[in-house]
């Protein structure tokens, strides 16, 4: 099932959430497309379970449509697996961060060297037709080189898995509406997978000089109009988590006991 986070004007944003059976054996996530006019970017396009169902809802949907771009927030098989078959199958570029530029390679079959757009630190602007998609530093949340997508059409924020929450399939089709609710379906992900409070508070900063209607994570549901976006903003700007939360206790010898 898709979702239509966005449609006006010939620009469109679309949202599948319900690819991956949230089980024991994969994590929900979520993939997006970016459609303005015949120009089309696919952002965080997830791995071979997610393929073939993008791939045909994009022929239906965009028929005369060109896949310019797979962008991928960091180099994670969920983000990116499915790679290689992307290449094959469209004349698309790899929008990466340059720290994971040499690394992504290892998904591909063939030499990928004309096929990449890495990425610097400071991220960037990346046309798609005649608009733009805003390229957003989002390192060590949780990646060491880690980027988010802003749309400033539809403002919506792509943010990877910085929001991600810890939901079913139904859930993750459905945006949050009580914030303080949803809370303890963040906080388990953000305190092990987000590195520090002052990598947050650096994005917090950042973020706030966005108009921002939507925040869109990579895993669970999303947050919608500009005054739940900002509440979320606000939390993760004081969250404690990894490093923040590590101790000596973490980092000793095991017990002599068989995996």
């Amino acid at each position: 099932m898709t979702i239509q986070l966005y449609a006006k004007d010939g620009h469109e944003c679309i949202m599948f959430h319900d690819l991956v059976q949230a089980d024991a054996d994969a994590v929900q996530s979520n993939q997006f497309i970016v459609c303005h006019g015949d120009h089309m970017a696919v952002i965080d396009p997830g791995g071979m379970m997610t393929y073939n169902a993008i791939f045909l809802r994009r022929m239906q949907c965009f028929p005369k449509s060109q896949v310019d771009y797979i962008m991928a927030s960091h180099a994670d098989p969920d983000v990116v697996a499915s790679l290689n078959r992307w290449l094959v199958q469209t004349t698309c570029k790899l929008v990466i961060p340059a720290v994971w530029s040499r690394f992504v390679p290892h998904f591909c079959t063939h030499s990928i060297e004309n096929r990449l757009v890495p990425v610097p630190d400071a991220g960037g602007i990346l046309p798609l037709g005649e608009a733009h998609i805003i390229v957003l530093p989002a390192h060590f949340l949780h990646s060491e080189g880690n980027f988010q997508f802003y749309d400033p059409i539809s403002k919506i924020l792509f943010s990877g898995d910085l929001g991600a929450s810890l939901v079913s399939n139904e859930q993750a089709g459905q945006p949050v509406t009580d914030f303080d609710a949803h809370i303890p379906n963040m906080l388990g992900f953000h305190r092990r997978y987000m590195s520090s409070r002052k990598a947050c508070q650096y994005w917090a900063q950042m973020a706030r000089g966005l108009d921002i209607k939507m925040i869109v994570p990579q895993h669970g549901s999303w947050f919608r109009g500009r005054t739940m976006s900002r509440r979320f903003i606000d939390w993760v700007e004081q969250q404690e988590c990894g490093l923040d939360l590590m101790t000596q206790e973490n980092y000793r010898l095991p017990d002599k006991k068989l995996l």
